[in-house]
């Protein structure tokens, strides 16, 4: 888990520089310039405009393209999820190893390597597989944040009780966007977040920062996180059955 944390904040540094931070401010048009602008931006906004051209609101496609997204890279993310939890079902075995080979010393270290390779190798499990989705999910999920924050229409549009460009006056929609990205990865994390100081604080600190961000955001984002989360959570019950409900309820 330290490692997928590290590989994740390590990718959302390089998309950052890749997009170019300074932009983040500047509407996307067909005459933006640059590679991330030209084939990752504007055709993800110019799917949201469409969208809304169809459908009569921003709001309703901001929802339906979010679902279109997600289910796009479903399939990633149902290899991810059950790879993590064929790796925290092996948890105990590579402790009995790590126990095995307590010491510190090169030889013990290999030998600790090899056994613990073996294991996964025996039940058809890679512990490298989470860094694959991440590489395939980043551009598009930072891609389509900043469609949504640099599609001008968007700003001038309201849904429900919000304007789409300006934050939520009631905050409603972060409170409920930090709900869902906690019950999220409470999900997510069953069975292990006890076991993993960095992923309990994860927990926690995850739907914390989400919400101090949509408080200032404009309201589309977060009606972005809120419709992704709530796709998430369907899609983690969905794979791992009523066992997620009651390993989320035996971490309480």
């Amino acid at each position: 888990m330290k490692r997928k944390i590290l590989t994740l904040a390590f990718l959302t540094a390089v998309m950052m520089l890749l997009s170019g931070c300074t932009e983040i401010n500047q509407d996307i048009t067909p005459e933006s310039e640059g590679f991330w602008n030209e084939y990752v931006v504007y055709p993800l906004s110019l799917v949201i405009l469409k969208t809304a051209e169809a459908v009569g609101s921003f709001g309703w496609s901001i929802v339906i393209v979010t679902i279109l997204i997600r289910l796009l890279i479903l399939p990633l993310m149902i290899k991810q999820t059950k790879n993590a939890k064929a790796m925290q079902v092996l948890q105990p075995e590579v402790k009995k190893i790590q126990a095995k080979y307590k010491s510190k010393d090169a030889q013990s270290q290999q030998k600790m390597q090899q056994e613990t390779m073996a294991l996964f190798q025996k039940h058809g499990v890679n512990p490298l597989a989470g860094c694959f989705p991440l590489l395939v999910q980043m551009p598009i999920i930072f891609g389509f944040y900043q469609a949504i924050m640099r599609t001008d229409a968007i700003k001038h549009d309201t849904f429900l009780w919000f304007d789409l460009g300006s934050p939520d006056p009631f905050f409603i929609l972060p409170l409920v966007a930090g709900a869902t990205t906690f019950l999220q990865q409470k999900l997510m994390m069953a069975g292990s977040a006890n076991q993993n100081p960095q992923m309990a604080m994860m927990l926690w600190l995850m739907p914390i920062m989400i919400i101090v961000f949509a408080v200032t955001l404009p309201a589309a984002l977060s009606l972005y996180w809120v419709v992704g989360n709530i796709f998430m959570i369907i899609q983690t019950l969905v794979i791992n059955g009523p066992d997620s409900i009651k390993s989320a309820e035996a971490n309480d």
